[in-house]
């Protein structure tokens, strides 16, 4: 066995497949609340790594964070994987997407993000590497608009949709332009439509594939990209040429397993943790099992430990210690 590494060796080893210490863990969660301002989202995100010295930092704020510039408004209301509920969309018309502007990333809930990783960074970077959570455009869109609208017009108007993504995807392009200057290690980068119950390969290749290519090119100089498939069902094979260094998707409730994603992608894969049946509502000899199960899968190689998706906030502390104590002697 390798000699006892920093977080930030270790996940460069796991990148490299070289002989580690001990396989990497990783868990991440959202805050509800504390995510509204830059000292609440930086303290709360500190605060659990603290806690439980995950193996790198993924900072996940709303999934309005770059939203709300835009004039979307969202609450809290409780829900129990921290999410918040939009209340306004700001897209009713086709022209509407025409209309969208390019926001600047360093004003607004943008800029307040930035703040928040440059607290960050300082407090962590020298062990441990970090990660900005990046919503694909076509997630964005979603927001703006409402889940069942966006199906509609990018059927009807695809057109004026497609303007609307390419204005996002400027935005975010310079947003991580500007996150770069923080010195993050990489981005988080989350696609919710690569479903089949949701889009077509088709309407996926048109609508959300090239968006998405547009911005990873701009993060090839980060070693540290995780591309994450949101959801049921999923177009695996679809995101198999996206440039990120790793692969998260809910493995435990469909295709692909580890295993078998594994032998399709030649990056790092990050699972084997059921979020929900096992961190909220198992008991911490059920995640040890669960890990182990993983850990025999992938041979303890080009893994990471972690779940398909967010933490629930009202994951048991004793589970969560559970995951990381089964990987570390």
């Amino acid at each position: 066995m390798a000699k006892l590494m920093t977080h930030r060796d270790r996940m460069k080893a796991c990148l490299n497949d070289e002989e580690l210490d001990h396989v990497p863990v990783a868990l991440w969660r959202h805050f509800p609340v504390d995510d509204q301002s830059v000292s609440g989202l930086a303290a709360a995100v500190a605060t659990f790594q603290h806690t439980y010295d995950f193996d790198f930092i993924k900072v996940t704020p709303s999934s309005s964070y770059c939203l709300h510039d835009w004039g979307v408004q969202d609450e809290w209301k409780g829900h129990y994987h921290g999410t918040r509920d939009y209340t306004h969309f700001i897209i009713e018309r086709p022209k509407d997407w025409e209309r969208l502007k390019e926001l600047n990333p360093t004003k607004g809930q943008l800029g307040m993000m930035l703040e928040s990783l440059k607290l960050l960074v300082k407090e962590f970077s020298a062990d441990t590497p970090i990660i900005q959570t990046i919503f694909s455009p076509l997630a964005q869109a979603k927001n703006l608009i409402g889940r069942n609208d966006l199906l509609v017009h990018m059927r009807q108007y695809p057109d004026a949709v497609h303007k609307g993504l390419e204005t996002i995807t400027q935005t975010v392009i310079k947003f991580i332009e500007e996150a770069r200057h923080t010195g993050i290690d990489g981005v988080f980068y989350a696609v919710q439509h690569a479903q089949y119950g949701l889009l077509s390969e088709d309407e996926f290749k048109s609508f959300c594939k090239p968006y998405d290519m547009k911005i990873l090119e701009t993060c090839q100089d980060f070693w540290l990209n995780v591309g994450h498939i949101h959801g049921e069902n999923i177009m695996f094979q679809e995101m198999l040429d996206y440039p990120v260094h790793i692969l998260n998707w809910h493995d435990r409730e469909g295709y692909p397993s580890l295993a078998e994603a594994q032998a399709l992608f030649k990056g790092v894969v990050c699972g084997g943790l059921r979020q929900e049946d096992t961190m909220v509502y198992g008991t911490p000899d059920i995640v040890k099992l669960e890990a182990q199960d993983a850990l025999r899968a992938t041979n303890g190689k080009r893994f990471i430990l972690g779940t398909g998706c967010v933490v629930p906030i009202i994951a048991p502390h004793g589970n969560i210690i559970a995951a990381v104590n089964s990987v570390r002697p």
